[in-house]
């Protein structure tokens, strides 16, 4: 078929994106393949569209501040609105949890997160049902993105700076030649390359398989309820997020029109079925229906009477990794490189994703940021790191 210095399997937002910050250091003989026949068809384009720095780990934080600058300063409008992340703790243990994490944050950069009490909760979202909740914390630089803009700006970048995009390309497997990576196999023919990047999602593991690698990358749907509150939405209303049971809601936007379509009565809202088995389901399922409802109307009694928009419901994969953290960097096999398990974060961390695999491909090491802790080898080697702030 043809050659490459650098084949890119997965063309989500997360290879886009190091195929974007390869070619914006030079190396442009690159070549993205994507499996289905278009761009944005998987997790990218289902995701929520949030981008948050409240999170517990330095590495998770650290990742967030540099991608949230990145697309507040990136000539590509991606619609990044930060309209915050509020966090509602319904226990003084979670309340302590947030005051702990946000002095971290604060001390990795993040000014302005801070904890909110109950009465300004409500001032923030009018109608709110506060009754169960003792604080939170509100971080203002948390908003929004659009995922398929995000994909398209690096897509974009990438070819302009002669990065090579194929579409409905089944990769069979990677080929070695004494620990080294020679070519992959297609379902049309071989394409010879000296360096692989594996980000095909939840897909990624049979892949790593094939060169003997055991990649813990689980696929589990998460689904998001469209509707039509019967009011317009609170103005400014941020992401909410309940931490009693991972339940969320955020104003809706089609992220096929852009933020210029939004509908004021537009909400998306989700909620993490601890029940929902791993599998590769991306059909959405209505029995989520009532209990997302139930957990809505309770937080949010506002939203009680919308009209579920059944057409633009949805569902997609998270690729979820044994510690929720990004498997980021090489391995045993020379010119492969892993950048999965984002675990419901790879759009918002996808432009530390993608700087920093494309320095350790082209340096041997990220130097703008110590990703170290996210090797593949820490699984090996019982280093798991520890996160509680995912959904």
């Amino acid at each position: 078929m043809s050659k490459a210095e650098v084949v890119i399997i997965g063309g989500g937002v997360v290879g886009a994106s190091v195929a974007y910050h390869l070619a914006e250091r030079g190396c442009s003989d690159v070549l993205v393949l994507e499996r289905a026949a278009s761009l944005g068809e998987g997790s990218t384009g289902k995701a929520t569209g949030g981008a948050r720095a409240q999170f517990e780990t330095d590495i998770n934080i650290q990742q967030s501040l540099y991608s949230l600058d990145f697309f507040r300063d990136w000539d590509f409008d991606c619609e990044y609105d930060p309209k915050g992340y509020l966090l509602l703790a319904a226990s003084e243990r979670q309340l302590a949890y947030l005051s702990r994490t946000g002095e971290r944050q604060i001390e990795l950069g993040y000014e302005g997160v801070h904890l909110v009490t109950q009465a300004e909760i409500e001032a923030m979202v009018p109608g709110l049902n506060v009754s169960d909740v003792v604080g939170g914390s509100f971080g203002p630089r948390d908003g929004f993105i659009n995922p398929l803009a995000v994909l398209e700006g690096f897509l974009v970048g990438a070819s302009q700076r002669g990065a090579r995009v194929l579409t409905g390309v089944d990769v069979r497997k990677i080929a070695t030649d004494k620990g080294r990576v020679t070519s992959i196999v297609t379902a049309d023919g071989v394409i010879e390359c000296t360096n692989v990047v594996i980000a095909a999602g939840a897909w990624s593991a049979r892949l790593a398989a094939s060169v003997g690698i055991d990649l813990p990358v689980t696929p589990l749907r998460r689904q998001i309820v469209w509707a039509h509150a019967p009011e317009p939405l609170p103005e400014d209303l941020p992401m909410v997020i309940d931490l009693q049971d991972g339940f969320h809601f955020r104003p809706a936007i089609d992220f096929t029109h852009g933020a210029a379509a939004q509908d004021p009565r537009a909400v998306m809202f989700a909620w993490p079925d601890p029940e929902e088995p791993p599998s590769f389901a991306t059909s959405f399922d209505e029995s989520i229906l009532d209990k997302v409802g139930e957990r809505a109307y309770h937080r949010a009694p506002f939203l009680a009477g919308s009209k579920i928009i059944y057409e633009k419901c949805r569902a997609g994969l998270y690729e979820n990794s044994p510690d929720h953290h990004a498997i980021l960097g090489g391995c045993e096999v020379e010119g492969l490189y892993f950048a999965n398990g984002f675990s419901g974060h790879g759009v918002m961390h996808s432009p530390a994703t993608g700087r920093a695999l494309a320095e350790i491909i082209l340096d041997g090491e990220a130097s703008f940021l110590d990703v170290s802790s996210l090797h593949i080898d820490r699984f090996a080697k019982g280093e798991l790191l520890h996160e509680t702030a995912f959904i």
